[in-house]
């Protein structure tokens, strides 16, 4: 280093002398501005001395009793708050960049929920904390949905509760479930059916290992009446299910938002009151809870979670 580069490094301020100047301009007292500092007086002191060394001009008029700020001081004052400040900043984005998760992360969803505008939500406000992190889609059966999760073939997924043990959510939506009907069934012109006006229906069913529980809730078997529901065909996805009400196979019941998402001809959608709300839910494996890349999806989540 030549004579003149370390003249000039020697004469500039430390964060540390920076930081002293500002609280001692606070508090205008050695005593408590040591106390902030977890320090001494003498420290202080010191540390003043040296500032004022580095910058070549006093900042503080000093007596045994009183301390204040000179012309000179008053003007570096701001310059040293804004040079800690971006100290902070700096370390902050450091902080965030030791955070940032990094990887592939693979998510689930059965329907279409992972075009819904809460998992699209989630999704960009994952993007914009992990930019690195890579996110792969994938669409869940009925009879996979769970089991995909248990053993880890995706790492979290947007489905709909109820949910069975060992997977842990995070609710971010509700609404009302309808009933999907045939557009040739008597009841397809009415806007609002009861559960009794369906008795007789039969119901498509869905294909194991989705759990029996389930789809019961789904389908509200036992009926209030305690009547048993009459399953017929399985189907896998929602495309089979409504292809199979289009054909007069069966009923299904789907979350009110299926009006919109899947219109399909020789469908016919109707409310349902008697039928308890449907909760969306953000699911992931209990075992992984933890996981930093789970970690950050539940945070990225946690703004859209409903009460």
């Amino acid at each position: 280093m030549t004579e003149s580069l370390r003249s000039v490094t020697d004469r500039t301020p430390d964060l540390y002398q920076l930081q002293v100047f500002t609280v001692l301009a606070e508090e205008l007292h050695f005593g408590r501005a040591a106390a902030r500092l977890f320090t001494t007086q003498p420290a202080i002191s010191r540390r003043v001395r040296a500032l004022e060394d580095a910058l070549g001009v006093a900042v503080f008029d000093r007596t045994s009793r009183t301390v204040s700020l000179t012309p000179a001081g008053e003007a570096l004052l701001p310059e040293a708050r804004e040079v800690l400040a971006a100290a902070d900043r700096l370390r902050r984005a450091a902080a965030r960049h030791v955070r940032e998760i990094t990887g592939r992360l693979r998510f689930g969803g059965i329907g279409g929920e992972v075009a819904t505008d809460y998992a699209q939500a989630l999704l960009t406000a994952l993007a914009r904390a992990h930019p690195r992190l890579t996110v792969e889609l994938r669409t869940l059966g009925f009879g996979e949905q769970f089991e995909a999760l248990l053993r880890d073939d995706v790492d979290v997924a947007f489905l709909r509760a109820p949910v069975p043990p060992g997977i842990q959510t995070l609710p971010l939506s509700r609404e009302p479930r309808v009933v999907c009907l045939p557009a040739g069934d008597p009841l397809a012109a009415r806007g609002t059916v009861t559960l009794a006006d369906l008795a007789h229906h039969t119901v498509v069913d869905v294909p194991p290992p989705a759990p029996r529980a389930w789809w019961d809730h789904w389908t509200a078997n036992p009926r209030p009446d305690g009547t048993r529901v009459r399953y017929g065909p399985a189907a896998d996805d929602i495309e089979a299910m409504l292809a199979a009400v289009a054909r007069g196979h069966g009923i299904t019941f789907l979350p009110s938002r299926a009006r919109d998402f899947h219109p399909r001809p020789g469908v016919r959608y109707a409310d349902v009151p008697e039928l308890s709300p449907s909760t969306a839910v953000l699911a992931w494996n209990a075992r992984h809870r933890d996981r930093p890349d789970i970690a950050a999806v539940r945070t990225a989540a946690a703004p859209l979670r409903i009460r």
